[in-house]
């Protein structure tokens, strides 16, 4: 590693396995997340922050050698063999909690916790190899906005240890939405999309005004259209959070449509 820090990352993951069984509407996100490892740093470690783990409090993966959790139903008898044998890291699950427990934030270890796919799904894609350690972090039940970009500032620190923190999620997660084909769909998407963008990559904007739009999203314009529950969004405001105060302004590296409606990925460097 240079003594570059590394950057943050936030993903669509798509559909439940979908991105790994080349479903057709899947194949633009699937090709983006098999090539977007190949522009980042080689990490020593990867912290998941993923949309399919809520708890009361922080909690933190722990196990030295995590299993599978096919966390979906109704797909192919193979999307129930999937396997990423990745390790997990104990020492870092401690570091993190360590970290939270710095800034005031209660955290718990979680031994039990196996790979959702919120986490194996673009991990398959990104590092097929498998041969890079994993933690994952859940989302909080409270589903705050401004604790979760709380959470994402105390994770700050890992960025200078060569640990990629990757926020797993949807920029837009409408499942109603997905499948209705209504015409005014993609262009509702879009708007919110749009909003979301100027609000992470806009160097202009003052950090202040950001912070305060992420915390207040739910007013920004198709929010609750596009996010009528925000557990796949909240992702995005740890990255956020964690990425901030070194990285002012997001890139969006990836933009297309999945079931007509429109999805992004940011990065933060």
């Amino acid at each position: 590693m240079s003594d570059k820090i590394m950057p943050v990352l936030f993903v669509p993951h798509g559909g439940g396995p979908m991105p790994l069984l080349g479903e057709p509407n899947h194949r633009e996100l699937t090709a983006f997340m098999q090539s977007v490892s190949a522009d980042l740093p080689h990490p020593k470690a990867i912290l998941v922050i993923t949309a399919h783990w809520e708890e009361s409090v922080a909690t933190i993966s722990s196990s030295p050698a995590p299993g599978m959790l096919y966390d979906y139903y109704g797909f192919p008898p193979e999307s129930y063999k999937f396997t990423y044998p990745a390790a997990g890291s104990p020492a870092l699950a401690q570091e993190i909690a360590d970290l939270l427990a710095e800034q005031g934030i209660k955290s718990q270890l979680d031994a039990g916790r196996d790979f959702d796919h919120g986490s194996f799904v673009p991990l398959m894609l990104m590092y097929p190899q498998a041969d890079i350690p994993v933690v994952q972090l859940s989302l909080l039940k409270s589903l705050n906005p401004e604790a979760h970009i709380a959470l994402g500032r105390a994770l700050a620190p890992l960025r200078e240890q060569g640990v990629l923190i990757l926020g797993s999620g949807m920029s837009f997660h409408n499942m109603q939405a997905f499948f209705s084909g209504n015409p005014a769909t993609p262009a509702r998407s879009e708007r919110f999309d749009v909003w979301l963008t100027e609000t992470l990559t806009d160097a202009n904007l003052a950090q202040s005004e950001k912070n305060a739009r992420m915390i207040d999203w739910q007013n920004a314009p198709e929010a609750r259209f596009c996010h009528p529950r925000e557990e796949h969004l909240l992702p995005l405001h740890v990255c956020f959070g964690a990425a901030s105060a070194a990285s002012p302004a997001a890139a969006k590296i990836f933009s297309g449509f999945l079931f007509d409606t429109k999805i992004s990925a940011f990065l933060w460097s």
